[in-house]
């Protein structure tokens, strides 16, 4: 049996038991919509058949009878020109500059003298961070760099390990680091808003357990995507040729309870891990802003009544404010635009609003490109952290610099020794 496909697949396929399946069309995917990319199906539903969930695959204008069959072929569920260069060319080099950086905050703020609930909470989102892109890399490597993505993936295990690996634990990992956020923002405004109850709330003890708590809500929130669906092996006709290659379909309790799944899932994924966030950081980073004005105006009066250490802990507090809320910011910047790309494509997609067809592929690759504008992200708080922060820099320095120094300079002494002698 050839398990291999062809690129361009748009002939007629017939599978064993006569369904057809006519090019790239295999029919709706409704549990898909994730951060990176994402090739699932399902059986038929009440939703749009043409484009419900399915990232990358939005094209389809084929209604499959049931039973749906639906056959991994990756060349067609993702713009192949963008994910190439993007997945393919600059994924690993991105890969080993995210590892890299974050490894590196992980190691300097795990130092004793560096034990802060900020830091805390900065540590957890470099961790969440850096699994988000460590989980989908292999494949990516197998699928772009290796150019294994004109072949149809075989068999059912590796569709399986595909689907969780490339999407739902990227997803659950990235939902984890946008909730640290959200924490992250609202302890900052604690600390410099209501400085009382900072002492009680933002204890390590307290933060550590709240942390704990967003992994493992983050967690429950994709549960059901372990379970929602299995693969089978499928054997099919192209072009003459008998193939290998996984058919995947809905688990029963999403077939008999879509009308209920889906919505929920969709809606949960829309208010508390895409727009409700957004919309919160937002608020806060405002009231964030507004407090820097305020101590600003208190820290002047301080340094002219000549009241020096005082002036010098608002200054302190201050530039960590200011480097948290830079790290809020670059995050809305890259979230945003997923948001409403998530929105839009839901809406689309249950006829709440107005979407021609033909417009599907520019949202196609608008979440591509978004999804990847996101993992860019990953490596740029270890620049914000030295950047913006004193203690940041001297831990580093003192780790890794200054050890890399004495290296040299002892390497050095050693063979000026050997040479006098």
């Amino acid at each position: 049996m050839d398990h291999k496909t062809i690129e361009n697949f748009t002939q007629t396929t017939n599978l064993m038991d006569g369904t057809q399946v006519v090019g790239d069309s295999y029919g709706p995917n409704l549990w898909s919509l994730s951060l990176t990319l994402s090739h699932n199906s399902s059986n038929s539903t009440p939703y749009n058949e043409s484009h419900f969930g399915d990232d990358y695959n939005l094209t389809t204008n084929v209604s499959i009878p049931e039973p749906m069959q639906r056959v991994f072929n990756i060349t067609q569920t993702t713009p192949i020109e963008y994910a190439m260069v993007m997945y393919g060319y600059i994924m690993p080099f991105l890969l080993i500059m995210t590892l890299v950086a974050n490894i590196l905050i992980v190691l300097v703020l795990a130092q004793k003298h560096m034990r802060t609930p900020t830091n805390i909470v900065l540590l957890s989102m470099a961790v969440a961070d850096m699994l988000t892109l460590v989980f989908p890399s292999p494949w990516y490597f197998y699928m772009y760099t290796l150019g294994y993505h004109t072949e149809l993936l075989y068999p059912p295990v590796a569709c399986y390990a595909y689907s969780q690996m490339i999407e739902v634990i990227p997803m659950f990992f990235h939902t984890a680091s946008i909730w640290l956020t959200i924490l992250l923002a609202g302890q900052r405004y604690i600390y410099i808003c209501h400085p009382v109850l900072a002492k009680t709330w933002c204890t390590i003890p307290r933060v550590s357990r709240a942390i704990i708590t967003i992994f493992i809500m983050s967690f429950s929130a994709q549960f059901s995507r372990f379970f929602d669906s299995f693969y089978k092996s499928v054997e099919f006709e192209s072009n003459g040729v008998t193939c290998m290659g996984c058919q995947q379909l809905m688990a029963d309790w999403v077939e008999n309870y879509q009308n209920f799944y889906f919505p929920l899932y969709f809606g949960f994924r829309i208010i508390f891990v895409n727009m409700g966030p957004c919309l919160a950081l937002v608020v806060l980073n405002v009231f964030l802003f507004m407090a820097l004005r305020r101590a600003q105006r208190k820290r002047k009066k301080l340094f002219q009544d000549k009241r020096n250490t005082e002036s010098k802990n608002i200054r302190d507090s201050n530039s960590t404010t200011y480097m948290l809320m830079v790290v809020v910011t670059v995050f809305l910047m890259v979230e945003i635009p997923m948001a409403v790309a998530t929105l839009i494509h839901v809406l689309a997609n249950t006829a709440i609003i107005p979407f021609p067809d033909e417009n599907f592929k520019y949202l196609k690759i608008t979440i591509l490109i978004t999804n990847f504008i996101i993992m860019l992200s990953f490596p740029l708080n270890f620049a914000i952290y030295c950047g913006m922060s004193r203690q940041f820099r001297e831990t580093f320095s003192q780790l890794f610099i200054k050890k890399l120094r004495d290296q040299v300079q002892g390497s050095k002494s050693a063979v000026t020794t050997a040479t006098n002698l």
